[in-house]
This record gives structure tokens, sequence and C-alpha cells, in this order.
């Protein structure tokens, strides 16, 4: 099994993926991620986050947040040309959300050059299957099942980092590109040391959930290409750690 980290945005002019991934996906039969990215339906997303991520009847961002805060969030949902009335309909997880990945869309960061949404291409023309650990109501739900301290905390993270988004993706794609597991694991602390309950819903309980997956995997007759975030693979609780724990040997490939 190879598994690999991936950056789920990259620039166009940055998007070459580095030469192990042409190597593992070669030698694999199937491509596994954190959601199946191939089977995912569009129509059935919106209208979970419809049901889920807004308030619909009673209720609004500013009401749950605070004047004070969602005077920020407005400074910033103007600058990138987001009507202040859709972000007052919008929960606190999903405001965030949406500022962050607006902001890399306007840094010219897009999910169609990122690693997963290039290999379920090939994979697609290459007719290999494809998997994933979790559907994406799944994946959200994680969000939307944070306390609604931890999903305050979240957009004010997401607004405090706004003017530092290029530089803090340019370091994380550096370091991916490289294989410096050390300067990921370094960035994964200092997140995590700054929201210790948001980075354990996100990364390190999910990949608890996920090993037993990787070691059915392991057992199988054919070859995985595993693919899920950089920053999943490293650390305390990384996916590197808790498969050394379970006596699964791993060998960086160059």
């Amino acid at each position: 099994m190879y598994l690999a980290g991936s950056v789920h945005v990259l620039r166009a002019s940055d998007s070459k993926l580095p030469a192990g991934f042409d190597k593992a996906y070669a030698d694999s039969a199937a491509l596994v991620m954190e959601t199946d990215l191939d089977d995912l339906n569009p129509a059935e997303v919106q209208g979970w986050m419809l049901q889920n991520g807004m308030y619909l009847n009673e209720g609004s961002l500013k009401e749950t947040i605070g004047k004070e805060r969602f005077d920020k969030l407005q400074i910033e949902s103007n600058k990138l040309g987001m009507p202040v009335e859709m972000v007052d309909r919008l929960e606190p997880w999903v405001a965030a959300m949406t500022l962050a990945q607006m902001q890399l869309m306007k840094l010219g960061f897009d999910p169609q050059q990122g690693v997963e949404m290039q290999l379920v291409s090939r994979a697609k023309a290459d007719k290999k299957d494809i998997t994933g650990f979790e559907t994406m109501p799944e994946q959200l739900g994680f969000l939307d099942a944070l306390s609604p301290a931890d999903q305050i905390r979240f957009l004010d993270m997401t607004i405090e980092e706004m003017h530092d988004t290029e530089k803090s993706v340019d370091e994380l794609v550096q370091a991916w590109r490289t294989g410096n597991s050390g300067k990921l694991a370094a960035l994964l602390s200092e997140e995590f040391d700054v929201a210790p309950a948001l980075y354990t819903t996100l990364v390190t309980d999910r990949n608890r959930r996920w090993m037993p997956e990787l070691e059915k995997l392991l057992k199988d007759d054919k070859n995985y290409l595993v693919v899920v975030g950089a920053l999943h693979l490293v650390g305390k609780g990384g996916l590197l750690e808790l498969s050394k724990a379970r006596g699964i040997e791993a060998k960086q490939l160059q």
C-alpha cells in the first residue's frame, strides 16, 4: 500500500505532482481517498448543507457570534465580494469554510488542480477503482457536530489568518513537495496548539477511525494508493505513528 499525503488545492502553475505519485499510481490497482470524489453528488451535498449548515427560519450568524465578531467578518467578506446577507445565513463553521475557500480561489489555488482531483481524473480514464473512507455528508458532519464555542473559534482563526493565507499555504506546499515530514508536523502542531479540540475532531479522531480500514487494505491481494491530507500523516496521532504502533513498517518513497 502506498500512503500519500495530499494538498487539496494547488495553483495551475505549480500543480505537477512529485515523481513519487507517478510511481505509486502506476503500481496501484485502486485509489482510496478521504471521500470518494468520483461518486460525489453535488445536489446531495448542497441539500445537506442547506439543511445542516444554514439558519433557515430562526437565528442568524450575527446573533450567534455577536456584533464585534460579525463586523470583522463583514470586512473580510466584503473584500471577497460575498454579500453580508448571505454570510448572515451561514452557521459559524460554514462561514469559516466559505471564507477560506474563497480566499484560496482569489489567490489562484484551485481544487481541480489539487492532488485528489488530478488522481481521480487519471483513475477514471484508466478505469481503476476509486473509493473513500467517508461520505461527504459524514465529513461535513464532523464540523457541524463541533460545539458552538469550537465553531466560533474556527471562525475566529479563519478571520485572523486571512491576511496570512498565501504564506501559510506556500509553506505547506513546499514542505509537502519536498517530503519534509518534520516541517509538516511542526505546521500541524502550531494549529493544534491554537485549537486542540478542533484538530482532534478533524485530524486525530479521523485517523484512528481510518486505521482499521488501512489494515484491511494491507491484507488484500492488490496494491492500493491511499491519499489523505498531508497533515493526517505526521505528528502525534498521525497515520505514520499509528501504523508504527501496530507493527506496520513504512518506508518513504523517493
